[in-house]
C-alpha cells in the first residue's frame, strides 16, 4: 500500500476513492478499521468512518487507529479526508484529529484544502464557495447536523485547535510546486489552507505535498497524487448486479430533495416521517414486501425540507432524531440483502454509513463512475452492489442513471 485514506463518512469514503481508481490506483475501500492485513494489489486504501459528528475525543481515537492500520500495511502519506463543505461546527472534530495525526506522523505543517471544483466546490482568499456563493449563503447553512455559518476556512477551523492556522494563496500556487513548497517550510508549525479554484491548482498541490506524511482535504486533493508514485489512468473493470433494486434517501439537502421528487415522478415511493419512526410505526416486515413486489425499484425516503427537519429536530432532539432515522434505513438494507436485493443506492453520508456497516461491507471494491464524487462500488464476498451518495452530488436524475450502472 502506497496512500492511506481515513474518511470522516462512507460517501466521503467512497468519493475520494473513485478518484484515485481514477487515477489508477488500485484502491479499496474499507468499512471501519480491518481486523485482518489488506490485499497484495491494493497501492490505495480507504478507510470509511463514521467520525464527522461524534465527539471530538472519540473521532481522534477512531482516526489513529485507523492510521495505525494504514502504516502498518506500508502506507508513506495519509489524507484525512473531510467533507468538501468542510462539515464541522466551531467545537467540532476537524481541527482535533488533524492536530492528532499529525503528532502521531511527526508533520509539522498540514495542508488543508476541501476543493473539489468538478462538484463547484473551491477555496479562494481561505473562503470556501459553492460555485459563485459563499458556503455560508448557499443551501447548506441549514444543514441538519453541521451547518455551514462562516465561509472563512481560517475562523472556522481556529478555535478547534491550537496550531497556528496559516493560509497559502492562489497567487503562489500558480508560481508552481516550487514556490508552493518554499511557503510551507516557511511557516513551520502550522494548519494551512489552501486556496484552489481548479483542478491544475489541486495538481499542483499534489506535487508540492510528495514526500509529506499528512494531508487533509476533500476528494479533489488526491487528484495529483498517484502521479507521485508514477501511476497512470487505466479503466476500472466492472461487472454489476441484475437483480432487484432500490433508492434508500436520508439525505435532506436541496439536490437530494430535487431527486426525490424527479424519481419519486416515476416510481414507487414511501416516506418515512420523524414522527412515523420515533412513534416506533414503521413495520419493515411490510414496507421490505412492499419494496419486493414492485416492478421498479422504489424509493424509500425521509428527505425533508429544512423547516420540517428543524421542527422534528426540535420535538425529539437532534441526535436522538438521526440516530433513529438511520437505524431504520439500516435495518431496512439488512433485511432487503437477505431477500435478494442486489442493488442499493443511498443518499446521504450519515445514512450511507449506517446502510454499509448494517450490510456487514468490509471492503468494497471500486467500479466506474456514476456521477461526480459518486462510484460505483461491489461489496467483496457478496451478490450486493451500491451507491452511496453523498447529499449534494449527482444530477437530477440520479437515482435512475445509479441503477442502471449498478446493473452493469
Amino acid at each position: 500500500m502506497k496512500l492511506g485514506i481515513i474518511a470522516d463518512d462512507f460517501t466521503g469514503a467512497s468519493d475520494i476513492a473513485l478518484t484515485l481508481a481514477e487515477a489508477g490506483m488500485t484502491t479499496v475501500q474499507y468499512g471501519g478499521v480491518p481486523s485482518t492485513e489488506a490485499d497484495l494489489d491494493v497501492q490505495a486504501g480507504v478507510v470509511a468512518l463514521k467520525c464527522r459528528t461524534i465527539a471530538p475525543r472519540a473521532a481522534v481515537e477512531q482516526t489513529c487507529a485507523a492510521a495505525d492500520w494504514l502504516l502498518a500495511q506500508g502506507a508513506e502519506q495519509i489524507v484525512y479526508k473531510v467533507c468538501s463543505t468542510f462539515d464541522s461546527t466551531p467545537d467540532g472534530n476537524i481541527g482535533p484529529v488533524a492536530q492528532a495525526l499529525a503528532k502521531k506522523l511527526g508533520e509539522t505543517c498540514v495542508l488543508v484544502c476541501p476543493a473539489f471544483p468538478e462538484n463547484g466546490r473551491s477555496v479562494y482568499q481561505g473562503h470556501l464557495f459553492v460555485e459563485d456563493t459563499l458556503l455560508s449563503d448557499s443551501g447548506l447553512k441549514h444543514h441538519p447536523l453541521t451547518p455551514m455559518t462562516d465561509s472563512d476556512l481560517r475562523r472556522w477551523l481556529a478555535p478547534q485547535t491550537d496550531w497556528p492556522v496559516a493560509h497559502l494563496p492562489i497567487a503562489t500556487i500558480w508560481r508552481g510546486p516550487e514556490a508552493a513548497r518554499t511557503a510551507l517550510a516557511e511557516h513551520g508549525r502550522a494548519m494551512m489552507i489552501a486556496d484552489a479554484i481548479r483542478d491544475d491548482d489541486l495538481r499542483i498541490l499534489g506535487q508540492t505535498v510528495k514526500g509529506r506524511r499528512l494531508l487533509v482535504g476533500g476528494s479533489g486533493i488526491a487528484l495529483g497524487l498517484p502521479e507521485n508514485w508514477g501511476i497512470t489512468p487505466t479503466p476500472i473493470p466492472w461487472t454489476g448486479e441484475t437483480g432487484p433494486g432500490v433508492v434508500l434517501s436520508g439525505s435532506c439537502s436541496a439536490a437530494t430533495r430535487g431527486q426525490v421528487a424527479v424519481y419519486a415522478a416515476k416510481a414507487p415511493s414511501h416516506e418515512i416521517t420523524a414522527e412515523a419512526v420515533m412513534g416506533r410505526q414503521v413495520d419493515l416486515g411490510a414496507l421490505v414486501e412492499w419494496i419486493l413486489t414492485q416492478d421498479v425499484p422504489p424509493l424509500v425516503y425521509s428527505s425533508a425540507d429544512p423547516s420540517t427537519v428543524a421542527a422534528a429536530q426540535k420535538t425529539f432532539g437532534r441526535n436522538f432524531l438521526a440516530d433513529a432515522i438511520e437505524g431504520t434505513f439500516a435495518a431496512l438494507a439488512a433485511m432487503l440483502a437477505t431477500k435478494g436485493v442486489g442493488r442499493i443506492v443511498t443518499a446521504g453520508g450519515e445514512t450511507s454509513g449506517a446502510v454499509t456497516t448494517a450490510l456487514g461491507a468490509a471492503s468494497l471494491r471500486i467500479g466506474p463512475r456514476i456521477a461526480a464524487g459518486v462510484p460505483a462500488l461491489r461489496v467483496e464476498g457478496q451478490p450486493l452492489v451500491l451507491a452511496l451518495k453523498s447529499g449534494n452530488f449527482g444530477g437530477p436524475d440520479f437515482f435512475t442513471e445509479a441503477l442502471e450502472c449498478l446493473r452493469g
